[in-house]
Parts: structure tokens; C-alpha cells; sequence
């Protein structure tokens, strides 16, 4: 079943489904295997189809690969401007595939390599980015899986940082979702950088990138295309465009199809549905509180409870005034309490139709009460 206006789970690494009953718009007719459409500035699933299909990555691979990459520069162990040699088993990676030809023993400097990477999806330059992060390819691969692992990536395993085609490489228009939206949420500078770079020059060849989008709609600023004869055209696509009070990002992604023009005209066709047809409502600021419940047992009364982040939801144009909030509390709150911990559910309705659940935390951490506050509340909550 196609999931319509389905809602991510309020996590960092997960987005889950939920009920389509509260959506009626049809989505559109998507000539790929596999597609999904997400709403990066509320983490809800627009709509999707046949998503956990157990797909070829083909060169999304290196999204990962990026990934770890950016995590590398982040942590320190590496810099854009530092150096490395190009190793043998690097530049030999099959020379009929996209390359950015890199060559043994002539330095490249990271940053380099990340330009080859991403904007040109050299597979010499993930291999050498492989090399650089973790010594060998072999390791690289290792903490590839264990990246997925850590992300909820629960369908996808890696055996090569390229994409290049294997039995164990394989992903889900789900699972590749959730990565894009973490590498732009993780690494933003990163991804404003290298992401919608539309031609690189190395060792005196230029090479353009292969996400049409680039050049076709001014509101697109990455992400990655990927092909083999076996996986088909793929294509993930991030758009950002004004809406009021600030900006609204969608992911679309696109498996399986039949041509590099399909994959492009699929894809705006996703892009556009999405913002014409939804839009995203913040209901909560980050550290509003929702709620200033009762606590017992506890070196203060109240509570303030509420999201990690701003809570926006997607839904349907013209809806908004629809909308309506429950929380459903874990009564009776007893301390200690620690900051973060869920205490409660936020029921998001339209038409008295429940379109999203999410938790809602503590905001702050309430300690316990002396011997005598807790005796008391302990009595008072026998007559409660």
C-alpha cells in the first residue's frame, strides 16, 4: 500500500509510517521501482511506494561514504587542505566506470577528493576516501555497517565504498532517506559546499555533474545520482523553497528507472506535488513547553515538558485550521525524572482522525524529594 502522509517517529536516525486515513490527495503516478517523498522540515513521509524493496545503491553508495568522510573532518582525523597519496588499488577501480582520475603516488588533497566524489561520483575517489579515513578499503567497509547500524538503516549493507555492483550491497528508498536527511542535518556547511557543484576540473578534465536537476530548477541543491546496468537510473534530489517565516526542504528519491532523462523528470515531478499540494505547520518551538504537569515525589512540583526540537507537521494545503493536539501524559510522573526522558504522547488529529503520535520529553531533569516529601506524596497518591 502506497503510505500517504505518513509520519516520521520523533528520533534522530529513524522515520517510521503511520496512518493514511487522514489523507486523501492521490500521490502521482512515478515510473521507478521504488520512490519516496520526504518532508525534511517536519520528518514526515509524504508518500512512498514499494520503499522497503531491497534495491542496487549503485553510486548512493557514496552518500555513506561522504558521510563518513564529513564525520572524519568534523572529528579532526582529517582536513580539507591535507594531502594523500593515491594508492594502486584506487586508481585501478574499473577503468569503464565514472572516474575522477586521480593517479599512484600523486598527492590529492581531501577536499579534491571530495569534489571527485560527490559532484563527478568517482569511484577512484571514494576508494581513495575509503583509504584515507579508515587505512584500507576492507575497514572502511567495516565502519560503513556500522554507520548504517548506528543510522537504523535496518535493510542496507555495504561491501565497497563505490556502489559498484555486489550481492552484498543493497539499501531501501527508506533506509537511503534517512541518510541523506542526516547528512544534510549533521554536516550543513558540508553539504552547501560540495553538493550543488555542477562541473569539477581534475588533472585538466572537467566533468559535469549528473544531477540534471542542478541546472533545471534553481531551488535544487544536491544530492546524488546512481547507475549500473542492473540497478537502473536512480536518482535522490533535495530542493529547498521560501514558504512564509523561512525556508521548507523535500528529499525526493527515486529507484530504478529506465533512462537519466526519466530519472530527472520523476523526480521534479515528486518535488513539485510536494510543495504544491502540502505544507509544513510548526506546532512547538524548540524547548516550548507543551505542558507543566504535576510531579511526585520530587525536589520541585511541576515539570516543564515538551520537544528536543521544533515540531513541524506536513499536511495537506488548506488544512491548517484542522489541526488539532492531545497529550496523552505517562501519569503519575514520579522522580527522579531525567531531562529527555519521554513522558508522554502528543496525538496530532485532522477531522478527529489521528495523523501522528509523538513523544514528548521531559525538558528539564526534576531530582527527588527528601525523606518526608516522598512519604507524603507516596500517601497522597494512595487516596489519588
Amino acid at each position: 500500500m502506497k503510505k500517504i502522509f505518513a509520519a516520521l517517529a520523533a528520533t534522530v536516525l529513524s522515520i517510521s509510517a503511520l496512518s493514511a486515513s487522514a489523507q486523501t490527495l492521490p500521490p502521482p503516478t512515478v515510473a521507478a521501482k521504488s520512490w519516496l517523498l520526504l518532508d525534511a522540515s517536519s520528518n514526515q513521509v509524504i508518500a512512498s511506494a514499494d520503499a522497503d524493496m531491497r534495491v542496487e545503491p549503485a553510486s548512493l553508495t557514496k552518500l555513506m561514504t561522504a558521510y563518513l568522510a564529513f564525520a572524519a573532518l568534523r572529528d579532526k582525523r582529517l582536513s580539507e587542505p591535507q594531502e594523500v597519496s593515491v594508492s594502486v588499488n584506487a586508481w585501478k577501480v574499473d577503468p569503464s566506470s565514472s572516474k575522477m582520475f586521480i593517479e599512484p603516488n600523486k598527492p590529492v588533497s581531501i577536499e579534491n577528493l571530495l569534489f571527485g566524489l560527490i559532484s563527478v561520483s568517482g569511484n577512484d575517489a571514494a576508494v581513495a576516501v575509503a583509504e584515507a579515513v579508515s587505512g584500507t578499503e576492507d575497514a572502511f567497509v567495516q565502519l560503513m555497517n556500522r554507520e548504517a547500524q548506528r543510522q537504523g538503516l535496518t535493510n542496507t549493507h555495504f561491501s565497497n565504498p563505490h556502489g559498484l555492483p555486489s550481492p552484498d550491497t543493497y539499501t531501501t528508498a527508506h533506509d537511503l532517506a534517512i541518510l541523506c536527511r542526516n547528512l544534510i542535518n549533521d554536516f550543513p556547511e558540508y553539504y552547501k559546499k560540495y553538493y550543488s557543484v555542477k562541473k569539477f576540473t581534475y588533472n585538466n578534465i572537467t566533468q559535469p555533474n549528473r544531477n540534471r536537476l542542478l541546472w533545471l530548477d534553481p531551488t535544487v541543491d544536491g544530492m546524488k545520482t546512481g547507475h549500473t546496468s542492473s540497478a537502473g537510473y536512480s536518482l535522490i534530489t533535495s530542493a529547498h523553497r521560501p514558504v512564509p517565516n523561512g525556508e521548507r526542504r523535500l528529499i525526493s528519491v527515486v529507484i530504478g528507472t529506465v533512462s537519466d532523462q526519466v530519472r530527472t523528470q520523476e523526480s521534479q515531478k515528486l518535488l513539485n506535488w510536494g510543495f504544491q499540494n502540502f505544507d509544513a505547520v510548526k506546532l512547538y518551538a524548540k524547548g516550548q513547553p507543551v505542558d507543566t504537569p504535576d510531579v511526585w515525589k520530587g525536589s520541585q512540583g511541576k515539570i516543564k515538558v515538551g520537544f528536543k526540537n521544533d515540531l513541524y507537521i506536513t499536511i495537506p494545503k488548506g488544512t491548517a485550521d484542522k489541526v488539532k493536539t492531545h497529550l496523552d501524559r505517562n501519569d503519575p510522573l514520579i522522580a527522579p525524572i531525567s531531562e529527555n526522558a519521554k513522558v508522554g504522547t502528543l496525538k496530532v488529529t485532522i477531522d478527529d482522525k489521528t495523523v501522528a503520535e509523538l513523544p514528548v520529553v521531559a525538558l528539564e531533569s526534576v531530582g527527588p524529594a527528601g525523606f518526608f516529601g516522598r512519604a507524603w506524596d507516596s500517601l497522597r497518591l494512595m487516596f489519588k
